[in-house]
């Protein structure tokens, strides 16, 4: 039996409340992680091998226990490559050095504008140096997400085709090689799932917003972790007033019951199959409908979101191509929604190439159609927790029922919180006391060596 250790905050075959996901932040930050961290899951959960998420615990000391307990660490990632995550990666960089066991970067992209300048390197690139190579004394081949990424690398020294290789996004091969994208007819009556990021230009906003008033029969998906807790307890807002997004609970789509937070996979993928079309900025927001055989049309609002649009063939219009009278009814009239359907099969047979020349288990080994999916089974004995809807649609009973499931739990968290720093606070006055303690007989040995040398001259 081979185990894998791989870096996620949950497992789809955990069952966490809206509660739990918020206090331990098991979605790190965007519930989008999730898509992708499901397909590598699936992938690579057989009958002889399980996948251990780490619940983004990263300790360089526990490379022992690592290397005692796991056959591979597997590290799915997104953009990665940014000044925010560099601490993070330099965490993961002490703790791949230790290990003896293969470790295999599946994805990691460059956060960029949307057309980089990448010639004028970034304050990261040290960090991102020592953990490439890290990875690459672990394993044979790292799997970018882009070729924007995979420019960034080579820029860095590292060899594409040999250190490195364009995969995408592992979330697009989640049921394979096929993708089975449904011809819906889109009128004005259709369900739309629709997404969006406040970090877009304020047009594509705009065009965001008109587009809601378009599709009326249409649902807010968000992703952002903040989110989650205004959706669940209704309060603090995400932001100060914004015209085109919707930030507190008294906007309308909170108000009308429009709003859904999903907290696993499973349900978030069949709530898309009731939808006729996702459109919006959201990446995950809208792979989580192709996947879903769902029509999806994305605006890629940076490199990250662009170098994966164009590898993945992804139906979209570039934010720099609307204007203030396009209308979206337009764009999805004109669109090709079949398009990812093209590249697939080329992508997915990269992908598993990949796979292969790091060595690892994976279900499509003998075949590209298993009849057997050990994730699957699992699954179908598992209830999930509903998705969350805004707190200004619940009853009475269910508003209790969030109070008291809530705060009771943030109060504990919070006291738990507060005794470990007492505790890490007296283990360095412990430290501290000790080396004062070291200092003074130093400094008293120095005192006197420095007098019997003063006392013989």
């Amino acid at each position: 039996m081979r185990n894998y250790l791989i870096r996620a905050g949950m497992s789809p075959l955990d069952t966490f409340d809206a509660p739990y996901v918020m206090l331990n932040n098991a979605i790190g930050g965007n519930v989008g992680n999730l898509i992708y961290q499901y397909s590598i899951f699936r992938t690579l959960m057989t009958e002889e091998t399980t996948v251990t998420p780490n619940y983004y615990k990263v300790l360089p000391e526990d490379a022992d226990e690592i290397n005692e307990k796991y056959d591979g660490l597997i590290i799915p990632l997104a953009d990665a490559f940014r000044e925010g995550f560099a601490s993070a990666l330099r965490k993961y960089t002490k703790l791949i050095n230790k290990l003896r066991i293969p470790v295999v970067v599946i994805g990691v992209g460059l956060r960029a504008p949307f057309e980089p300048k990448l010639d004028e390197g970034f304050p990261f690139d040290e960090d991102v140096k020592e953990f490439v190579r890290a990875v690459l004394e672990k394993s044979n081949m790292i799997g970018v997400r882009g070729e924007i990424t995979a420019r960034y690398l080579s820029r860095l020294g590292f060899r594409e085709g040999i250190d490195h290789t364009v995969i995408g996004c592992p979330s697009m091969y989640t049921f394979g090689r096929q993708l089975n994208i449904r011809d819906t007819s889109i009128t004005k009556e259709s369900m739309v799932c629709v997404n969006s990021s406040r970090l877009s230009p304020k047009h594509v906003l705009k065009f965001i917003a008109k587009g809601m008033e378009e599709y009326q029969n249409h649902y807010f998906i968000p992703q952002w972790m903040k989110e989650l807790r205004l959706t669940y307890m209704g309060t603090p807002p995400i932001a100060e007033e914004s015209k085109y997004y919707p930030v507190k609970m008294s906007d309308p789509v909170y108000m009308a019951n429009r709003v859904r937070f999903f907290l696993n996979v499973p349900t978030w993928l069949d709530f898309m199959r009731q939808a006729d079309l996702a459109f919006g900025a959201r990446l995950h927001g809208n792979i989580s409908a192709t996947i879903a055989g769902t029509p999806s049309l994305i605006i890629p609002k940076d490199a990250r979101m662009r170098e994966l649009a164009e590898y993945h063939n992804l139906t979209h219009v570039r934010a720099d191509e609307i204007n203030e009278d396009m209308k979206l009814s337009d764009v999805v009239e004109n669109s090709d929604f079949q398009a990812p359907t093209k590249v697939q099969g080329r992508n997915f047979d990269h992908f598993i190439d990949f796979l292969n020349k790091n060595e690892l288990s994976h279900i499509y080994k003998e075949t590209i159609a298993p009849t057997k999916v050990p994730l699957d089974d699992k699954l179908r004995e598992i209830d999930h927790p509903s998705p969350v809807y805004p707190i200004s649609g619940c009853d009475l009973e269910e508003l209790v029922n969030r109070l008291e499931s809530y705060y009771p739990k943030l109060e504990k968290k919070h006291n738990e919180s507060l005794k470990d720093l007492k505790s890490q606070l007296n283990k360095n006055k412990k430290t501290i006391k000790k080396l004062e303690g070291t200092l003074n007989r130093k400094s008293a040995r120095l005192a006197l060596k420095a007098a019997n040398m003063f006392r013989f001259k």
